[in-house]
């Protein structure tokens, strides 16, 4: 289950369905991907073919990554069976 988010407009995409605090060409793929993390119980599950998921290194070590779109991705980390501190970024 997700407990906790860092970005203030994901949040409010999940909680309400609101557009306004991401990209709204990216709320498909987001809403697919909170859902399966919302499921997951360890960061391998986010790990499917195509995901360019991967362990974060530097500051956000413990933390792991998954493509939206570009240079878009959601971040998050785990706390026992529950994400954490979920984020969406753009990597320039």
């Amino acid at each position: 289950m997700i407990l906790t988010y860092r970005h203030k407009g994901l949040k409010k995409f999940a909680d309400t369905g609101s557009k306004s605090g991401i990209q709204p060409r990216h709320a498909e793929k987001l809403r697919r991907l909170l859902t399966a993390l919302d499921v997951a119980s360890r960061a391998e599950d986010m790990n499917a073919p195509g995901s360019g998921w991967h362990a974060l290194k530097g500051n956000l070590e413990g933390h792991w990554s998954v493509m939206v779109s570009g240079n878009w991705r959601l971040t998050f980390s785990f706390d026992e069976e529950d994400a954490v501190l979920v984020d969406y970024r753009d990597y320039h």
